[in-house]
């Protein structure tokens, strides 16, 4: 349980978008990525198409691109699109991007790799579920997700706007896979902008059956 101190108000959370991307402008791709990369790698598939979904400014598209994937990067924000294309250096044919929000997402079918780096907590819990059985249905046999949920600890969890889950439900979410990573971490820390903030992370790599 979290003191007093970790605890935050019930107000909607609100982020100012153009701190963050300035904030973590030129950091390496995620490690949930590097690792769904690694586990493609062992499988002797080097390439396919992704979807980076919440893909920010770019930190991860970038890396699919320069390994020769086809990459769909999908954001609400328009100013996140705007920058990835100004960052991008690399096979810009291979690189898709739309403006879109989780309550009104469609996915292609067949899809690689669904990457969704520190994006799904922002989803309004109401279209979590169904959020996710998009991305479920459009992963194909063997593709993978890879990215993070967060837990009942975490200080965002406590905003009615930001889902949330316990490990019992992320077992449950993660049935139609073979589960390659699942860390969790607990602990107090800070925000890219450097917000005092209690993290309770999943970190998840799976594979779809």
């Amino acid at each position: 349980m979290l003191d007093s101190s970790n605890q935050v108000t019930q107000s909607s959370l609100s982020r100012d978008w153009t701190a963050y991307y300035s904030a973590v402008e030129g950091r390496p791709p995620r490690d949930t990525l590097l690792n769904a990369l690694d586990q493609f790698k062992a499988e002797s598939i080097a390439s396919g198409f992704a979807v980076d979904l919440g893909c920010g400014d770019g930190r991860d598209t970038v890396e699919l691109l320069r390994r020769g994937w086809q990459v769909l990067a999908i954001d609400g924000e328009p100013e996140a699109i705007a920058r990835l294309h100004d960052r991008f250096q690399h096979n810009q044919h291979n690189l898709l991007t739309r403006i879109d929000c989780f309550e009104t997402l469609t996915l292609p079918v067949s899809v690689d790799l669904i990457n969704a780096s520190f994006c799904l907590p922002f989803c309004p819990p109401e279209h979590f579920s169904t959020l996710w059985q998009t991305m479920v249905r459009s992963l194909r046999q063997g593709g993978r997700f890879c990215g993070q949920l967060i837990g009942e600890l975490d200080s965002w969890s406590t905003y009615p706007n930001v889902n949330y889950h316990t490990r019992h439900q992320i077992d449950t979410l993660l049935e139609p896979f073979n589960v390659e990573l699942l860390t969790e971490e607990s602990h107090p820390g800070k925000t890219a902008v450097g917000e005092e903030k209690y993290w309770h992370l999943f970190h998840i790599v799976a594979q779809k059956r």
